[in-house]
């Protein structure tokens, strides 16, 4: 009883010290906010507002119809241009689809000659342009249907129909994930910096050498820090999923709130331990930055979050199976978007305790040779 209250105090005393601190307080509302706000709404990689022109060669009903069926929110109202304006307009970036419509386009679509509608993209624009080809091809295609008279042969009818249903996000709306995911990526960045400089914080104050006159135990200064950030990050996390993901941005959460608030602890009690492994190896609030910035990296680039963790080398997938937040990723996506119960959670849950075990044994070792040198 009396390490805790001695932990709980040191908790307290933390909490105190980052209350003081004007710049870690402004990187927590930063980055639970405008952080999540702005990957989510301007980041994404579906085609809105793409910019096309229209060279409109046949004049006839059908190639004004496909003009007017490139409309919002995939793009804007198209506009005409003459031919030989095609490569300027391109070369200076104004539009980045151009629909170039033959000549007899009705007519050959009423004898059943298989006309060619020519699209030239400006592949610079990756994003939309990856896409967007495809998108004005099916609009097209669509479109011409009524104006086809079908004198050719019908085409095969297949044996199987196939019906495609999205769920947990019909609309495939990929800023949902986008908010989603950067919270999940701000709650690792945010409880290995906010543990580290904590640290540090303490160093290079000279406080650490006050706390070592007291009859404390290392154990004790590291499970403060560990808790009273934790306790930080979790409640920043949680209000940025009530007040931003779903107030704000209107993302629907799908799974049990309860359930999510029980795997972020356990993964907390892994990544704020990493954070102060980190702060031990290192002499400096700079160093640390320098340190702590690839790590949080590979984590944010490698756990599955960014790109499914299959795609990645097999070497890779079973490297990262020992990084906490490959497990916390899998179990945030299964618990918020597919409203998964623990009976499907918990080996995530168990590998984060597990890792989070093994962080902990090593970062304690390590913090105690740090207070030796210090003493």
């Amino acid at each position: 009883m009396k390490n805790l209250r001695h932990i709980f105090y040191l908790g307290l005393k933390e909490m105190v010290s980052l209350a003081r601190d004007p710049v870690m307080l402004f990187l927590i509302v930063y980055a639970f906010t405008f952080a999540v706000i702005t990957p989510s709404k301007s980041s994404v990689m579906d085609v809105r507002n793409a910019s096309v022109a229209v060279v409109d060669e046949d004049q006839s009903e059908a190639s004004r119809a496909v003009i007017e069926a490139l409309r919002p929110p995939e793009f804007r109202p198209a506009k005409e241009i003459p031919f030989s304006d095609i490569n300027r307009v391109l070369d200076r970036g104004k539009y980045t689809f151009v629909v170039d419509i033959p000549p007899d386009f009705q007519a050959d679509l009423a004898r059943d000659a298989e006309p060619t509608v020519q699209i030239v993209t400006d592949a610079t624009a990756m994003s939309q342009a990856g896409r967007g080809g495809g998108y004005i091809a099916e609009i097209v295609k669509n479109t011409v249907e009524p104006f086809w008279r079908g004198q050719g042969e019908p085409e095969a009818k297949p044996l199987v129909g196939l019906e495609t249903r999205p769920r947990f996000n019909p609309n495939l709306e990929q800023g949902w994930f986008v908010a989603i995911n950067q919270v999940i990526n701000n709650i690792t960045v945010l409880a290995i910096f906010l543990t580290g400089a904590a640290v540090l914080r303490e160093r290079e104050h000279g406080n650490i050498e006050h706390l070592l006159v007291m009859p404390l135990r290392p154990f004790e200064l590291m499970f403060a820090k560990v808790w009273a950030n934790g306790l930080v990050v979790v409640a920043a996390a949680m209000a940025s999923l009530f007040l931003v993901v779903q107030g704000v941005l209107r993302v629907p959460i799908a799974g049990s709130i309860p359930l999510f608030l029980l795997g972020l602890c356990i993964y907390l009690f892994s990544v704020t331990a990493l954070g102060i492994m980190l702060a031990t190896l290192v002499g400096s609030m700079p160093q640390f930055g320098l340190l702590a910035f690839p790590v949080f990296i590979v984590m944010n680039l490698l756990s599955g979050g960014q790109t499914p963790l299959e795609s990645m080398p097999l070497v890779l997938q079973k490297a990262m199976q020992f990084v906490p937040s490959t497990h916390f990723v899998s179990f945030s996506q299964a618990v918020l978007f597919r409203n998964a119960d623990i009976t499907m959670v918990w080996p995530d849950m168990l590998k984060m305790f597990a890792i989070g075990s093994v962080y902990t044994v090593v970062t304690l070792s390590r913090f105690r040779k740090m207070l030796a040198a210090v003493q």
